[in-house]
């Protein structure tokens, strides 16, 4: 029986078998997040699945992947400023509490967000935005996926962006 890639994330995404790969970056792969309450939320896998730490990597590795996380990030920042108005700025965050292997966070911040949370951490926006099936990555995402696959290899070589269509 095949396993969830979900337990998986980065042996999956080795074998072709995740589904929320944008694109194959130097140290990692850049994938759009499972749930789209700040659309365009996305993270950067390592592409080793026993590295827990940044620490673990040998320096010019560290450097990779800190650079592929600059390049999902800018990513992001371009085509949710393209999409929504209402964007105002990317947060990146590496932090390893909870996923047992090396991954950063790309969030996108809205002005639309409630004001208890606008200006604070993503984490504490309410629990039942994780989970609530309005919010769970699906084929609606489809041209923001595109956009920032797109735009990932825009960055990578120095092409003009093309017109993206607001959503909504």
């Amino acid at each position: 029986m095949p396993t969830d890639w979900r337990t998986d994330r980065i042996g999956a995404a080795l074998r072709g078998e995740n589904p929320t790969v944008l694109r194959r970056l130097t140290a990692g792969f850049a994938v759009i997040g499972d749930v789209q309450f700040l659309p365009g939320y996305s993270v950067l896998l390592v592409d080793e699945p026993h590295v827990r730490r940044l620490s673990d990597l040998p320096r010019g590795k560290r450097l990779s992947f800190l650079s592929d996380m600059d390049r999902l990030g800018e990513a992001v920042e371009q085509v949710c400023q393209r999409l929504d108005p209402a964007f105002r700025r990317v947060n990146l965050e590496i932090l390893g509490n909870t996923d047992p292997f090396l991954h950063a966070h790309v969030w996108p911040r809205y002005a639309w967000e409630p004001a208890e949370v606008r200006d604070k951490p993503v984490w504490l926006h309410p629990r039942t935005r994780w989970t609530d099936e309005r919010f769970a990555l699906g084929p609606r995402h489809d041209v923001l996926r595109e956009a920032i696959g797109s735009e990932l290899d825009r960055l990578r070589t120095g092409t003009r962006p093309e017109r993206i269509p607001r959503l909504g």
